[in-house]
């Protein structure tokens, strides 16, 4: 399985350096950390990773951007429902923005948005956030939290390959998919309870 996911990147290096950029816009933790455990095993070079990791997240930042400023609050009236996005929640962010203008951006990065990540993305667009501004914070945090979430993988992957027993490394591997299943299910439930709560 090893070998020939090596040969896959190896050979199909733009092609697959392109998936991992279309799969981290659309679930990017997940990925992140999936891409440092192999990392670590030797099946992807960290650089490309990184890179392509930050730009899947970015490029789906400047969309939802794009989303905020020409559509704002048609586009959560009728689609916010199926995003957690609310009117109130969107007047949330807009007093924050008001408050703390486009720091607010670093912090929802690196904290997931404490559940307000996309409507922080949308908001800054209908507030109009200017682009320049509004895409150096999300490199800045988008470089931070990328590298944290590839550091947990590539941590799990040093596990890995520090036991030798059968057991330990499928003990290390559940562990991984707990870890990984632990965010993404934090991350739903963040969504939810601002979704209730706002």
């Amino acid at each position: 399985m090893q070998e020939w996911l090596i040969h896959i990147v190896n050979t199909h290096p733009y092609l697959t350096y392109a998936i991992i950029v279309f799969i981290s816009f659309v679930e990017g933790p997940l990925l992140a950390m999936v891409c440092g455990l192999l990392v670590k095993l030797g099946d992807f070079h960290f650089i490309p990773v990184y890179v392509a990791l930050m730009a899947g997240d970015l490029i789906g930042d400047t969309v939802w951007y794009g989303i905020g400023y020409h559509f704002g609050h048609r586009f959560v009236k009728r689609f916010g429902k199926y995003l957690s996005i609310t009117e109130q929640g969107v007047s949330t962010i807009e007093r924050i923005f008001h408050k703390y203008k486009s720091s607010i951006l670093l912090v929802s990065k690196v904290t997931m948005g404490f559940g307000f990540a996309l409507v922080t993305l949308i908001t800054a667009g209908m507030v109009k956030i200017p682009f320049g501004r509004y895409l150096a914070m999300n490199i800045l945090g988008q470089f931070i939290w990328t590298g944290i979430l590839i550091s947990l993988g590539y941590w799990f992957g040093h596990l890995y390959t520090e036991v030798d027993s059968i057991f330990g490394k499928i003990s290390v591997l559940s562990l991984f998919i707990v870890a990984s299943a632990g965010l993404f299910g934090y991350g739903k439930y963040l969504k939810k309870r601002v979704a209730k709560t706002v």
